[in-house]
């Protein structure tokens, strides 16, 4: 084990370092050693982990899943020694991190900077995307969530609250009038988002525990809630949308909320989720704490709305 973990170590550095000889440099090692780690590597494993040219050598889809993997184990391993020697482990690594689309852009990406600049030695590797990724197979540390979460293999904290609100342009309340009640939607053009499991394009759901649902359509669906939010201000119908996309149109007035007669949906609220197989490093849990703080109270999406 001693070997394969020295392997491991070898081979990480490579990846991060883009050639053998770099990697020995920064080893205390020969590039001939260098490369007999990575070939015993290869054999163990049975498949090739590098492609070599002249110039560089650059990881293979199998060989830079094992380099994020051994970066893990090697850092999990370097923080349990930190904490049997009752040291502090400082976050250091690279942090691979899953958020939503238009909730990364607006809000997570504001954070993090200070998050940077608190811990120098981290890296971030954020993929901003609505789907819903695997973080195990897919070699994430963690991911930001938003809604009701189901999937029991995660570890979750609750990060903030996140509301949702149907909102119109004034031109829009203008010409066919605000409904009502949620009956009332049936008979307005309703801006459908197809990626939500919580107000599908054509279902709305209501009521603090969504036990209340009314069929809706519209001329326009999209897989985009900001492509929506736009339309909404052009005044071609009302969108239901959480805070965060809608909010600074409803600030500037360029969207108003519309009350009914039955509360919006409580859609869960944001969370950070990791596998719960895996211990969280310290990297991991100074990002929860530092996105716990920032969103703490009202959280700015928020802030000087009905909600």
């Amino acid at each position: 084990m001693p070997d394969q973990l020295r392997s491991m170590e070898v081979f990480a550095r490579v990846v991060s370092a883009g050639s053998f000889s770099a990697a020995g440099r920064a080893l205390d090692m020969s590039q001939t050693m260098v490369t007999k780690h990575v070939a015993a590597l290869e054999r163990r494993l049975g498949v090739q982990l590098l492609r070599r040219t002249t110039q560089r050598v650059t990881p293979t889809e199998a060989g830079q899943r094992f380099a994020q993997s051994a970066e893990r184990i090697l850092e999990e391993i370097r923080e349990a020694e930190a904490l049997a020697a009752a040291e502090t482990v400082e976050p250091q690594g690279t942090l691979r991190i899953s958020a939503p689309l238009s909730f990364g852009l607006r809000e997570f990406s504001r954070v993090v900077p200070a998050y940077l600049a608190r811990h120098d030695k981290v890296r971030l590797d954020v993929d901003f995307n609505d789907r819903l990724v695997d973080i195990l197979s897919e070699g994430f540390d963690m991911a930001i969530r938003i809604g009701r979460l189901k999937d029991s293999s995660l570890t979750a904290r609750r990060l903030a609250p996140c509301n949702i609100l149907v909102c119109a342009a004034p031109s829009y309340i203008e010409r066919h009038g605000a409904p009502r009640s949620v009956a009332q939607l049936a008979d307005h053009n309703c801006l459908g988002y197809t990626l939500s499991t919580v107000t599908r394009a054509g279902l709305w759901t209501f009521g603090e525990d969504g036990d209340v649902s009314v069929k809706v359509s519209g001329n326009l669906t999209a897989s985009s809630g900001d492509a929506l939010v736009l339309a909404a201000i052009a005044g071609l119908g009302l969108v239901y949308e959480p805070s965060f996309i809608v909010g600074d149109a409803v600030r500037e007035g360029k969207l108003v909320p519309i009350a009914l007669d039955h509360p919006p949906v409580r859609l869960g609220g944001v969370h950070a989720v990791w596998p719960a197989t895996r211990h969280p490093s310290a990297k991991m849990r100074a990002m929860i704490d530092h996105l716990a703080s920032a969103w703490s109270g009202t959280p700015p999406w928020d802030r000087d709305l009905p909600v």
